[in-house]
């Protein structure tokens, strides 16, 4: 379809589309571990649910192929069925079409890559790839427009609309995701979206899934400013968990049809619905909108993109500076040492407390870091022991790992760690798997990565959550990160460096270092010094056995092998020879990092003092 024609059409009138795939599906075949793969595996279930809409009074029918991208299809295998999933979803919408008793035109869904929930990101080049190739198999098989739903992430939208347009010259709408407060997970306002995509060539902009009727009102009208014609298209409702199903509301019909006529005097051209919707929703909105004329809206944009007005009518949010002691020290070039600990198996703190107290009260120690399940083995939670020791007025800088929280839950801990606690800085990890620990049966969750950890922390120094919600107030945590000059991989550790840095990673922390070796050759790697301020890890080995353990049975670990000849050379003077290695290192360390983390031998933490001297 020629854009021309298309705009002509939303100009004229309003179209109806259709209602809820995955959740039909859902309904017709059970839980699938893609329903993208039902075009292939049961195409009569999606031709049926096609037709069951059409004759609801459906003037568009998507395609089935919402998550029908490699990035998501090479998670189950199915990385090069990209084509062939999309061609056979095509041939479905359009076998369906051919028996239709009205004119309907075709939408090719694509949806997000679901970067933002794995707290993810991919270079831009690899996102525009994957998204030319699900649209070039979408057009190839004659789709008449592209329909981009379900966008949590403005940018990542933008970069598929950016795909698409640099080879086809079908019509384009473009829908983004939001919340209750309007705006998208990513924490864009929607006039802000909407004054985005307006720079944009596409002929639709709009609003689908996450909210119900009422809610999604709101933010049409806050789109509606753009001037182009809107989609909307509501969920029934919120969900509930009823055994393993997820069940939406009973939104009526008529509650349906009263949106569709407030929608379309907002300036909706598209209406339909998303998840939880059926044909009944979708005939009572056909019913609603036949004869309805909405307000004339600007032209929509050509293939051609004019230059964007200087500013757009928001601010973005800016996160929050961190104001703790260790990052006032660190910006003023103050060398700081830290020693960690690991926290109590069981449920006495007195012990803790007696240790620290004496390492602190030597006066040669800023902060202490604390372990948090060390090798997925349990321990009292790193964030509540912070807690207790920032009361006593010790900086402490717990980790956090996200093998044992999903976001929201990660989400709870650091806001109560924040407010209740007083924990200032946070050191973001991934966490050991629970093969390692000692409860081999569970499973990580690993929802996000500590990259996704990093952009959690960020966003809640910038007020708000993970969804893009307002907290009412930001937290100012100092971010840290983990850094290993000494993996396998460099390439790829650096890569992920840079990744946490642009995540908004104030400070870095390394593996334990045995060798300046280490360093230098990763700096080199690097081809600068890091960008942000350094802690280096330094452990005194007390004997040659414990280096060979460490250095052949602990992930990360690397002893050279001149480390393990002296110690075993020193025989029963080991310790003294690890001591005396460890000295050499942080001397060397005081002109190379902004400060050192010490870890004390078998939980000794007064011994690290001797480092000091």
């Amino acid at each position: 379809m020629k854009i021309d024609e298309f705009v002509e059409r939303l100009r004229n009138g309003v179209l109806v589309a259709d209602g809820a795939m995955g959740s039909m599906i859902y309904e017709a075949a059970g839980p699938q571990r893609s329903f993208d793969e039902v075009n292939l595996t049961q195409p009569e279930v999606v031709f049926g649910i096609h037709q069951a809409y059409i004759q609801a009074g459906a003037q568009i029918i998507e395609t089935n192929t919402f998550g029908a991208n490699r990035h998501r299809l090479a998670q189950i295998g199915l990385g090069d069925e990209v084509v062939r999933i999309n061609h056979r979803a095509v041939k479905i919408a359009r076998e369906a079409r051919e028996a239709a008793p009205h004119e309907v035109l075709i939408a090719g869904s694509i949806g997000p890559l679901g970067l933002l929930r794995q707290g993810r990101t991919l270079p831009d080049e690899e996102i525009r790839a994957i998204y030319t190739e699900q649209a070039a198999a979408l057009e190839e098989r004659g789709v008449d427009f592209f329909l981009l739903e379900t966008f949590t992430d403005l940018d990542q939208l933008l970069l598929a609309i950016a795909a698409i347009r640099s080879f086809s010259a079908l019509p384009i709408v473009a829908s983004l995701t939001f919340n209750e407060e309007g705006t998208t997970f990513g924490g864009t306002p929607a006039a802000e979206a909407a004054w985005r995509l307006a720079q944009q060539p596409v002929q639709a902009i709009g609003a689908n899934c996450t909210l119900g009727p009422q809610p999604l009102l709101p933010v049409l009208r806050a789109m509606a400013t753009s001037g182009l014609a809107l989609s909307a298209m509501p969920n029934a409702g919120f969900p509930q968990r009823m055994g393993d199903r997820i069940v939406y509301p009973k939104s009526s019909p008529e509650y349906f049809a009263a949106f569709a006529r407030e929608a379309v005097e907002t300036g909706a051209r598209l209406v339909g619905g998303c998840c939880g919707t059926t044909p009944e929703h979708i005939r009572a909105i056909a019913e609603a909108v036949r004869h309805l004329r909405p307000a004339p809206t600007r032209a929509a944009r050509s293939v051609q993109v004019e230059t964007p007005p200087a500013q757009p009518p928001a601010a973005i949010s800016r996160a929050r500076e961190p104001e703790s002691r260790l990052w006032r020290k660190l910006q003023s070039g103050q060398f700081v040492i830290s020693v960690e600990i690991d926290p109590p198996k069981g449920v006495a703190l007195d012990r803790i407390f007696e240790q620290v107290d004496r390492v602190m009260a030597s006066g040669r120690v800023d902060v202490v870091d604390i372990n948090s399940g060390t090798l997925a083995r349990v321990g009292m939670d790193a964030m509540m022991l912070a807690g207790a020791l920032e009361a006593r007025g010790i900086e402490t800088i717990p980790h956090l790992t996200t093998r044992d929280m999903n976001i929201i839950g990660l989400q709870a801990t650091l806001l109560g760690a924040w407010s209740v606690g007083g924990v200032r800085n946070v050191l973001a990890l991934t966490g050991d798997p629970p093969s390692l620990g000692d409860h081999p049966e569970t499973s990580g969750v690993y929802e996000v990565d500590s990259i996704g950890l990093v952009r959690v922390l960020a966003r809640l120094n910038a007020g708000t959550d993970w969804a893009g919600k307002q907290l009412g107030g930001a937290t100012n945590f100092t971010i840290g990160v983990a850094l290993n000059p000494v993996a396998e991989d460099l390439d790829y550790e650096i890569e992920r460096f840079r990744r946490k840095i642009e995540a908004g990673a104030h400070f870095a922390m390394t593996q334990p270092l045995f060798d300046p070796a280490y360093w230098e050759a990763f700096v080199e790697k690097l081809g600068a010094p890091p960008p942000i301020p350094v802690l280096v890890g330094i452990w005194p080995l007390t004997s040659f056995k414990q280096a060979v353990r460490l250095h052949n049975e602990v992930p990360g670990m690397v002893i050279p092998a001149s480390v393990l000849s002296q110690l075993e050379q020193a025989g029963a003077a080991a310790r003294d020879c690890g001591f005396a290695l460890a000295r050499r290192l942080l001397e060397w360390a005081r002109g190379k990092f902004a400060g050192a983390y010490l870890i004390p031998p078998f939980k000794r933490y007064e011994e690290v003092l001797e480092l000091l001297v």
